[in-house]
């Protein structure tokens, strides 16, 4: 799998995902082993980041969505 430098949201999951199944099956060499992890770190840092920003424009949605409803209940 070619490695992307910034995957999106779903493509960092998927390859997470790969290299985990790598690992617990024992199909990783030692000397590729260090490269994965970093290589996972990587990804689980685009992941956190990614459902942060979400969580972020959820809130933000919700809150206006209480400001315009509490605008409407006061007319």
């Amino acid at each position: 799998m070619k490695e992307k430098d910034n995957p999106n949201y779903t493509e960092a999951f998927k390859e997470l995902q790969e290299i985990v199944t790598e690992i617990e099956q024992g199909e990783i060499s030692v000397d590729a082993l260090s490269k994965k992890v970093k290589r996972a770190s990587h990804l689980i840092s685009i992941c956190k980041n990614k459902l942060a920003t979400t969580e972020e424009d959820v809130n933000q949605i919700l809150r206006e969505l209480d400001s315009a409803s509490d605008k409407s209940d006061g007319v």
